[in-house]
């Protein structure tokens, strides 16, 4: 027996003994109601791995594949008929093996039509609410089959790791357990409408900065404890397809990575779907599909040509290859895709998407601060208003990237707020800072050419070259506008929009990147002397045409936009702020604090009238240095294509803000787990050390004793809570904890109660100070009380030994904690677990 099939199994058995210990949600096997709900009413085929026919329908289609067709089946190919998704897998029609098409699809379904733009899903998250990401996935799951999409490219189960990720809009949580559960319920959500949910990034896939070739180094016990939870979960759901990440895991690339895909993965959770590589991930055919990588995306560098030379010269074998094609096809027919009558696919039901992201919109709203009862806005609050910020006028629907979708609607924050103030009220608005720009002043170029607004015919081009001279040295931003090629723009010899390589070019983020009509937009900030500057601008109109414009900020309209909002704000009784930090994929943030002159603007507005409340559409951490002049602060995230409504129901009072913190927020820009530690981020030298170990988000802050700007968990309501009565004793293979929660205040609101627990002092392992080991979602009445009940499983209460190799209980006296934030825990009570 080898080396390798003998640690194999040694792995399976204590797989099997970790399930006695429980698995907080994260079984291995799927689920009894993991059948697509769309497949069980087809009246087709519905088979999973393991049951009757489907095994047997396998067997039958490998042995009539032609090794062509097999190899075909395992990499992407050039769609004859593109609907916008992000790739194409052909099928075999002669053996009745339908094509499949893969959609992005963290925040809804991203393809050329239209689709229902939800919230991010770091918004879903905190709301805390399991249920009701379940019902997010249904939306991505039933719109991407109306779509005509067959795999949702979704959800990604990475922990926020670092604030400067570029991607923690797309994600979660900072927290493993939070991550696992919600990651769970979008898998099953999008999977109850027969769409292949597709978890991505295994693993360790935490940041864009040098994502292609960065080396992720992380121990044993702090990959199970953290990063894979999510995974696991997902994989418990059922989830029919994982997608292997850019970067390395431990000196391999995570799409050729044995130990991840073929020991973790397959061995020791059992899965059974197929592993994709992220687009052009893979970088090898014999290491990566010996791993366990079964489909190569977008194309076949890898898995067309030279895998069919791999196997004729012997260096891949055929069952190697029949293995890859079986899991592709077995996940097919789970999904009813290989029947005679393949399910029908539904009708888009745009209101009822409408009506999910709404709600998920203002569940997920977090009041950070509320001082002097800013919020809600009522009496002359609500009838005097002005709204200030550029993101006040145009929706701030999404970040960039592969989670960005195109809505069929998305109203402007300044009309839903008009709506809901109602006749006799003033609204008033003032754009506060330029993101796009104006026109350059008359006359400035000679020769003169009017750039505002220029088209450019089909199998046409249009160039100008001409000087202006600056009277005194200015910064200024130049902004080019256009729908078709990009334009060239030399100022003074250098090309200001460069075409950039990979996916800075291909995504520059969900607000920047385009102008409310639709024009792509690309911007440059430039340092000018006094004197004179030659600019040059060359326009190609391509096919069809194209229209395109260059518009500038200065120094001088800059201040003048500052001024009239601090006029707007001294005018009103309340100002709303909205303010935006606009992050995307390929792209990690440069700092933590609002760009461009946001700071300067929230400060001159606070300084004329405290009653204001700032609006944050930020992705993720943010640090605020301006906090303590503001009345209120509303975290917003990127709420979808309702935002504007969902953001005015809960300044007006009509919701409570429901959502909580699951990432904390610094109080600066080092004091994060991985802040002033270039090893742990970005890496030094292409490689990053995981050195803070089980410590992750809010347990680095417990164990460092370091105070954060606002902590994990928290959020403020528009009532008051008290909570009272715990108890906890043991049950058989957990703990059960008990507590009341009561509503103290004048208004119905909604709280979500948190159960922390403490380490075992049985254990010689390294443990979190707390641990999230539970939470509720309360949404209750003036007065009313309710009694909540959480039992804490032995998974919950246990840790992963890396000598073992498994987990194994925490046993002893616990102690555990409840309470509104990991840093707001009103009770605390002792018990003794005992794993028997």
């Amino acid at each position: 027996m080898s080396e390798a099939v003998s640690r194999r199994s040694a792995m399976r058995l204590l797989a099997a003994a970790g399930a006695a210990l429980g698995t907080g949600g994260c079984v291995a096997a799927v689920p009894p109601d993991a059948v697509p709900r769309a497949a069980r009413a087809s009246g087709g085929a519905t088979a999973v791995p393991g049951r009757p026919g489907s095994a047997a329908r396998i067997d039958a289609l490998l042995e009539r594949l032609t090794p062509e067709e097999k190899t075909s089946l395992l990499h992407g190919a050039r769609d004859p008929a593109p609907l916008g998704q992000a790739g194409y897998l052909p099928g075999v029609p002669r053996l009745g093996i339908p094509a499949l098409r893969l959609a992005d699809g963290p925040a809804g379904v991203r393809v050329a039509e239209p689709a229902t733009a939800l919230p991010a899903p770091v918004m879903l998250a905190s709301a805390f609410d399991p249920a009701l990401a379940r019902e997010y996935g249904r939306v991505i799951g039933r719109e991407g089959r109306a779509l005509g999409q067959d795999v949702a490219l979704a959800p990604m189960a990475n922990l926020i790791r670092t604030p400067y990720a570029g991607r923690n809009f797309e994600t979660f949580s900072e927290d493993p357990r939070l991550t696992a559960d919600l990651v769970a319920e979008v898998v099953r959500g999008i999977q109850d409408e027969g769409l292949i949910a597709t978890v991505k990034h295994f693993a360790l896939g935490n940041q864009e900065r040098g994502r292609d070739t960065v080396d992720a180094v992380a121990a044993e016990q702090t990959l199970h404890e953290t990063e894979l939870r999510g995974f696991e979960a997902a994989v418990g759901a059922g989830a029919g397809a994982v997608m292997g990440a850019y970067n390395k895991v431990n000196g391999t690339y995570a799409c050729e990575n044995k130990p991840l895909l073929d020991e973790v993965l397959r061995g020791r959770w059992g899965f059974g779907g197929w592993v994709v590589s992220d687009w052009d991930a893979a970088h090898s055919t014999v290491a990566a599909i010996g791993a366990g990588l079964d489909m190569e995306m977008p194309g076949g560098t890898h898995f067309g040509d030279p895998l069919r030379q791999a196997v004729r010269g012997g260096s891949v074998r055929e069952d190697t290859v029949d293995l890859a094609v079986r899991r592709i096809l077995a996940t097919m027919d789970r999904f009813g895709l290989l029947a005679a009558r393949p399910p029908a696919r539904p009708a888009r039901d745009a209101a009822a998407g409408a009506r999910v992201a709404r709600r998920v919109a203002a569940a997920g709203a977090v009041l950070l601060r509320n001082e002097h009862a800013t919020l809600p806005l009522t009496g002359a609050a609500a009838r005097s208003i002005a709204v200030i910020g550029p993101t006040g006028q145009v929706p701030f629907v999404g970040g960039g990237g592969s989670a960005h979708v195109v809505p069929d609607r998305a109203a402007a924050p300044l009309d839903a707020i008009r709506r809901r103030a109602g006749n006799g009220s003033t609204v008033r608005h003032a754009l506060g800072e330029d993101l796009y720009g104006r026109p350059l002043p008359p006359k400035l170029l000679t020769p003169d050419a009017d750039l505002a607004d220029r088209r450019v015919d089909a199998g046409r081009s249009w160039s100008h070259e001409g000087t202006f001279t600056l009277a005194a040295d200015d910064e200024w931003t130049l902004l080019v506008h256009y729908t078709g090629k990009r334009p060239g723009v030399r100022l003074d010899g250098e090309e200001l929009f460069p075409v950039r390589q990979g996916a800075a070019e291909q995504f520059a983020g969900g607000l920047l990147a385009r102008a409310a009509d639709g024009f792509a937009v690309r911007r440059r900030t430039l340092a000018l002397t006094a004197g004179p500057h030659r600019l040059a601008v060359f326009a190609e109109g391509g096919d069809k045409g194209q229209r395109f414009r260059l518009l500038h900020t200065t120094k001088a309209t800059r201040a003048a936009d500052l001024a009239e909002a601090v006029k707007a704000a001294g005018e009103a009784h309340a100002v709303v702020l909205f303010a935006y930090d606009d992050a995307t994929e390929g792209t990690d943030r440069t700092s933590l604090g609002l760009p461009g002159g946001q700071p300067r603007l929230i400060e001159a507005v606070t300084a004329v009238n405290p009653r204001t409340t700032v609006v944050l559409n930020t992705p993720s951490g943010t640090t605020m240095p301006w906090l303590s002049g503001t009345g209120a602060v509303l975290q917003m995230y990127y709420p979808g294509q309702e935002g504007a409504a969902a953001t005015a129901d809960v300044l007006f009072g009509d919701v409570d803000p429901g959502g909580r913190l699951t990432q904390t927020f610094p109080a600066d820009e080092h004091a994060t787990p991985v802040g002033g530690d270039p090893v742990r981020y970005p890496g030094v030298g292409g490689r990053q050390e995981y050195g803070e170990g089980v410590h992750v988000g809010h347990r680095w802050y417990d164990a460092q004793q370091v105070a954060p700007l606002f902590p994990f968990g928290h959020g403020l309501s528009y009532t008051t809570w008290a909570y009272e009565k715990l108890s906890v004793r043991p049950q058989r293979g957990g703990l059960r904890v008990e507590f009341t929660v009561r509503n103290t205040g004048r208004r119905k609101g909604t709280e979500v109660a948190q159960v922390y627990v403490g380490p075992s002092a049985e254990l010689t392992l390294d443990q979190p100070v707390r641990a999230l080991a539970g939470y509720r979602r309360l949404t209750l009445a003036p007065g009313e009380a309710q009694r909540v009940v959480l039992d804490l499983d032995a998974r919950t209460l246990s840790s992963w030994d890396p000598e073992l190799h498994a987990w194994v209980p925490g046993s002893g006296l616990r102690e555990v904690f409840a309470g509104r934030s990991s840093r707001e825990l009103h009770l605390k009570a002792k018990a003794v677990f005992t794993s028997r």
